[in-house]
This record gives C-alpha cells, sequence and structure tokens, in this order.
C-alpha cells in the first residue's frame, strides 16, 4: 500500500509539473519588436482590416466615436459572455501605458503584460499569423486615438472556464500559426490569405468549432453556429457561395448580394471595414475564396 501511495504522489507531482509547463503563458519575447518602428499611416489599413473598432467601441458608437475604443460590448458564447475591454489610449483603464512588446505579446501569442492568458474569444488565434510591422504599425495608428477612462467590464464566465492557466492547454491544443490552404498561390490570392486567415480573421466566425472551442480547420468557412445560440453564420466555401469575385467585391463594398438584399448584423461592420481598404484587397479576399476547398454545403 505505501508503495502504491508513493507511486501514485510520484505520478501526482509529475502531472502536475507538465500541467505546469503546458499551461505556461508564453509571451513574445521583447527582442522580436525591438528594431521595430511603426507608421501609422500604414497603420490605419490594418486597424480596419482586423475590425478592432467593431469589438471594442461602445455598442452602438457611429462615426468618429467608433475611434473611441472604450470596450463595453458583450458577446455571448457556449462558455459565457465576454465582454470587450477598454483599449483606448487611457494609460489606467486603456492600454495607453503599454510598450510595443506589450501589445505584440498580446496581440500575437494572447498574453497580456502581467503574464496571463488572455481568452480565445481575442482572436490571437489568427492574429498570430501576423507580419510584426503590421503589428507595429497599428499600434502607431491607436496611440493616436482618444483616450476614455470608461473602465473594463469583467467576463461573465463560470467555473471551470474561467481558470486563466487551463487556457494554456487550450492554446497546446487549438493553436495553430500554420497557413489552412497551402496551395501554391498567385501573389493576389497569397495577399487574401492573409487578409482572411490572419488579419481579418474570417475563419474565427465562419469556421465550426468542437465542443471545447477549438476551430475545425478541416471545415475551413464551412459554416458555424452564432456563439449566441441565435442563427448560423454562412458557409462562404465555393460549396455554398457561388457568386463570382465581382460580386465579392461588390458586397465588400456596398453590402449588396447579387440579389441586392442587404448585409446585417456584425457583418454589417465587417463590410465597413473592407469598404475602407483599397479595392486591390477586397479583391484578394475574392481571389482566395475561391480556392479555398468546398465543404459542407
Amino acid at each position: 500500500m505505501r508503495r502504491l501511495l508513493t507511486t501514485a504522489a510520484v505520478l501526482a507531482a509529475l502531472g502536475g509539473a507538465v500541467f505546469w509547463v503546458v499551461t505556461m503563458p508564453k509571451p513574445l519575447e521583447a527582442a522580436a519588436t525591438a528594431g521595430l518602428r511603426g507608421d501609422a499611416v500604414a497603420g490605419e489599413a490594418v486597424f480596419w482590416a482586423a475590425g478592432c473598432a467593431s469589438c471594442h467601441m461602445a455598442d452602438g458608437a457611429k462615426d468618429a466615436e467608433q475611434l473611441v475604443l472604450s470596450g463595453g460590448q458583450r458577446f455571448a458564447s457556449p462558455f459565457g459572455t465576454f465582454v470587450a475591454p477598454n483599449i483606448s489610449t487611457d494609460p489606467t483603464h486603456g492600454i495607453g501605458g503599454w510598450s510595443l512588446a506589450d501589445f505584440a505579446s498580446a496581440v500575437t501569442r494572447g498574453v497580456s503584460p502581467d503574464g496571463t492568458h488572455y481568452f480565445p474569444a481575442f482572436p490571437y488565434n489568427a492574429y498570430n499569423k501576423l507580419a510584426l510591422q503590421d503589428v507595429a504599425d497599428l499600434k502607431a495608428f491607436m496611440d493616436n486615438l482618444p483616450a476614455d477612462a470608461t473602465p473594463s467590464q469583467p467576463h461573465e464566465v463560470g467555473f471551470p472556464f474561467n481558470i486563466r492557466r487551463t487556457l494554456g492547454g487550450w492554446k497546446f491544443l487549438f493553436e495553430n500559426t500554420d497557413w489552412v490552404i497551402t496551395a501554391d498561390l498567385t501573389e493576389a490570392e497569397t495577399r487574401g490569405r492573409y487578409l482572411v486567415e490572419a488579419l481579418a480573421h474570417c475563419g474565427e466566425c465562419h469556421t465550426p468549432r468542437n465542443p471545447l472551442g477549438g476551430l475545425k480547420r478541416g471545415d475551413w468557412l464551412a459554416g458555424a453556429a452564432d456563439p449566441s445560440g441565435k442563427g448560423r453564420i454562412p458557409n462562404i466555401t465555393p460549396a455554398a457561395l457561388d457568386w463570382s469575385e465581382d460580386d465579392i467585391i461588390a458586397y465588400l463594398t456596398t453590402g449588396f448580394t447579387p440579389e441586392y438584399d442587404s448585409v446585417g448584423g456584425h457583418m454589417a461592420h465587417v463590410v465597413e471595414n473592407m469598404a475602407r481598404l483599397p479595392e486591390s484587397d477586397r479583391a484578394a479576399i475574392a481571389a482566395y475564396l475561391k480556392r479555398v476547398p468546398s465543404s459542407g454545403g
């Protein structure tokens, strides 16, 4: 019996050590951004493509108010309700005191400046593919946006999902820095892949997830249940989206489908963002979507 207890204690200790190592936050090394200088002009396009305002502006904000990133919007999910934090330039309630290294580590690794994991409602599993120069440009643009002193509200996530350390296990299982589409692509298709898979993080909504919230990459962009539990996010692979490239470009520019239906819901913000980008970027997205394998139906 004593031997069994000793063996159990050793195995428990080893298991605990493995858990501790696997779930440890892994911030981006400061040296990775040490030589970068952000360009605020270039960063504006990154800002709109990444959809930062769509989640972090105040609920219902319009026009210039969209640039006040005070947070507060609520996003329901099977794991609880996530509340977008204040990411304005306020040094106390926002991210005004962050260095570029802090910012890049949060965006590409999902690790806060104090060394804790962010929930993957923050799409760092897509942003981890961003070029660090784009991250630096994004911060340079955001550094010029208004400060707001609205405190961030806590997420409404219950046990056991509220244990931040376990998110390291989620990252170990599901975080992926590889591109989904790895075929030989044209220059435009490669740009489209960068926009869809990384910057605009389209797969975060349009790809189904497993019970733990990991993306089913084998069904890339094949549609998914709305995280709120109401409705479904459409399949945008060629199996269901039979629009021409020109139709896709027009939709991302005007919000109108080929049937003259209009965009609605959160996608309306996405179209607003896409319409601010060069038409070449919208064309690149259309070209990429034509290269995605058909899935679902």
